[in-house]
């Protein structure tokens, strides 16, 4: 049954799988690999499957275009909770090559920047070509078109390879979010340390459009922890905005922030507020003065005195 399935980018032995497995749900679902990020959140799309998890962003390659893109077209899906797997990756190669042999290696576009440093001081002098994903890297290599990949050391097995170097990564505690998505519904309730993602589309091209898009936030006190443009292919110069504030869109700072959106905007998708990963509540800074739910209570009924003459 599609309820009980979760797709994710695959093959076996991704970080995404990885990450996925950290979920408990996880283990009483039926985890089905696919080939790209379309691939697993048009399954869900579908309704072959309940939810996909995939990855949205990495702290040294910022958001992932694949996952940006798909989301912000086709028909709208929602994010419903997010994980953060720690990420360093291995050189596999088949038994028996030594690090001198390995001419060409390959691995997810991503890894590229984050090995970049360790290419140049140990390999210079090696290929690169992109791969669907690691673990698609891990099997070109088994399969023998090339010589050796980055992947997760724990998909050697998986492909009967042999890691030649481990914990790979050109800066320390990097990390890349993942994010499950389904079809839309009610969000989640609110946690006190959640996630609020919008795609946002920019009316006319014109000095100051943006800024006013961005003072929605600003003077309601909404902090703002990703903001990356993507083109619309509508031509040179078109370009959408994945926006992740932070707050829940049931605090009146972020819907109001929404609204206001809504206003100028021709166009605003809601992905969805959901619990951020790897935060306590305690932990999150509270809203500015002025800019509570309470604030904007207070501030609505003197309004609504004003205009009955009871102020």
């Amino acid at each position: 049954m599609s309820a009980m399935r979760y797709t994710y980018l695959g093959p076996e032995g991704t970080f995404t799988e990885a990450a996925l497995r950290t979920l408990p749900e996880a283990a009483t679902r039926e985890l089905v690999p696919m080939v790209s990020v379309p691939a697993a959140l048009d399954a869900v799309r579908n309704g072959d499957a309940a939810a996909a998890l995939v990855p949205i962003e990495n702290s040294v390659e910022g958001g992932v275009t694949a996952t940006l893109d798909e989301l912000a077209a086709g028909s709208p899906l929602m994010i419903y909770r997010e994980v953060l797997l720690p990420i360093a990756f291995a050189l596999l190669a088949r038994p028996g090559t030594k690090l001198s042999d390995v001419k060409t290696v390959t691995g997810h576009p991503v890894a590229q920047p984050q090995v970049r440093k360790w290419l140049r001081a140990n390999l210079p002098d090696a290929l690169w070509e992109s791969a669907a994903s690691n673990a698609d890297g891990a099997r070109l290599v088994q399969e023998g078109k090339y010589d050796a990949a980055f992947a997760g050391e724990f998909a050697a097995s998986t492909y009967g390879l042999e890691p030649l170097v481990t914990d790979i990564h050109d800066a320390e505690n990097a990390e890349t979010r993942f994010v499950l998505v389904g079809r839309p519904a009610r969000p989640a309730a609110p946690t006190g340390a959640d996630r609020t993602s919008v795609v946002i589309w920019m009316g006319d091209d014109r000095p100051g459009a943006l800024l006013e898009l961005l003072q929605e936030f600003a003077v309601r006190g909404v902090n703002l922890m990703l903001i990356q443009s993507r083109p619309t292919g509508a031509g040179i110069g078109n370009y959408c905005f994945a926006v992740d504030a932070e707050g829940h869109i049931s605090e009146r700072r972020v819907g109001e922030a929404l609204m206001g959106l809504k206003r100028i905007c021709p166009k605003v998708r809601f992905l969805g507020s959901y619990p951020r990963a790897g935060v306590a509540v305690e932990d999150v800074t509270g809203p500015r003065p002025g800019t509570s739910d309470r604030e904007f209570t207070e501030a609505s009924d003197w309004l609504t005195r004003c205009q009955d003459g009871r102020a």
